[in-house]
């Protein structure tokens, strides 16, 4: 198990969507998964407290980032950047190919108690659902990202949990890549 003792933030957190490929050299990766259906290529990448969403379809690639950092990333390719804290919710419809990119991202802070109840809650679940699950330590405590990916035949949706110990910060989103006809 990994420990760091890092201070997350809500105020930091961002979720960044790009029309290009990310490179795993920019992400310290803590799991990995590719799916193949009718046509389009999906792959996932999961961090401590992160995540990146690779969609690819005919000559289009789509990157969903969710992620901390501020400094050191790709600028080149954003299509859309915003943060994280509260509630927000972004659609978007690629020109280029028959794709639609639809996200909602919720956060909240919770008392000692409740976090703890929701890690084992989270935890059990994503255990059931083989999901990817990464589990680490920070100064406060035990910490939880996750992705639960469903595949359909023209689209993949994608549920996130982070769960940081050391604010007491639940960060969810559920994404979906959706083919048009």
């Amino acid at each position: 198990m990994e420990t760091t003792t890092r201070t997350n933030s809500l105020q930091t957190y961002q979720v960044i969507l790009y029309e290009r490929a990310l490179h795993p050299e920019f992400f310290e990766l803590q799991d990995r998964r590719v799916e193949r259906l009718n046509g389009y290529e999906f792959e996932a990448w999961l961090t401590a407290g992160g995540h990146v969403l690779r969609f690819e379809l005919d000559k289009l690639c789509a990157c969903e980032l969710l992620t901390d950092k501020d400094r050191g990333l790709p600028n080149t390719g954003v299509v859309a950047a915003f943060l994280c804290a509260g509630e927000r919710d972004f659609d978007h419809t690629f020109p280029t190919a028959p794709l639609n990119y639809i996200t909602t991202v919720q956060t909240e802070t919770l008392a000692e108690n409740l976090y703890i109840s929701t890690f084992e809650e989270l935890l059990a679940f994503g255990r059931d659902a083989k999901a990817m699950i990464h589990v680490w330590e920070d100064d406060s405590g035990r910490c939880l990202s996750m992705l639960d990916t469903q595949r359909h035949s023209d689209e993949i949706h994608i549920q996130a949990y982070h769960l940081l110990a050391n604010q007491g910060i639940v960060l969810r989103s559920q994404t979906i890549f959706e083919q048009r006809s």
